[in-house]
């Protein structure tokens, strides 16, 4: 399963949607036209639940284009809630178009 880990988003949920689309969504178009990747993680910091809409747009929408790849976004700071949550990803061929939140 391919990563693409996200750093830094402004607070303001449309200010960060509109940034990951700007600087985030092509390269993860273009990891998921690899022909070896079969599946992609994208790794978001924590944010207020007000960014939960746009994250979950994002999760369905880009697996559904990039069907049969499974697509799914994972917000958590680094730590063994995300790991696992990563874990399980990898393990799960049926799982795709999520939004996950881990919490430590």
């Amino acid at each position: 399963m391919r990563q693409i880990v996200v750093g830094l988003l402004p607070d303001a949920a449309l200010d960060a949607a509109g940034a990951f689309m700007a600087f985030h969504l092509e390269p993860a178009r273009a990891l998921l036209n690899q022909p070896d990747c079969t599946a992609l993680a994208i790794i978001l910091p924590p944010a207020a639940h007000d960014h939960r809409d746009w994250r979950l747009a994002l999760a369905r929408d880009l697996a559904r284009e990039a069907a049969p790849r499974r697509v799914n976004v994972v917000a958590g700071s680094p730590g063994e809630a995300l790991d696992q949550t990563l874990r399980f990803l990898a393990d799960a061929p049926g799982v795709t178009g999520q939004y996950m939140v881990c919490h430590d």
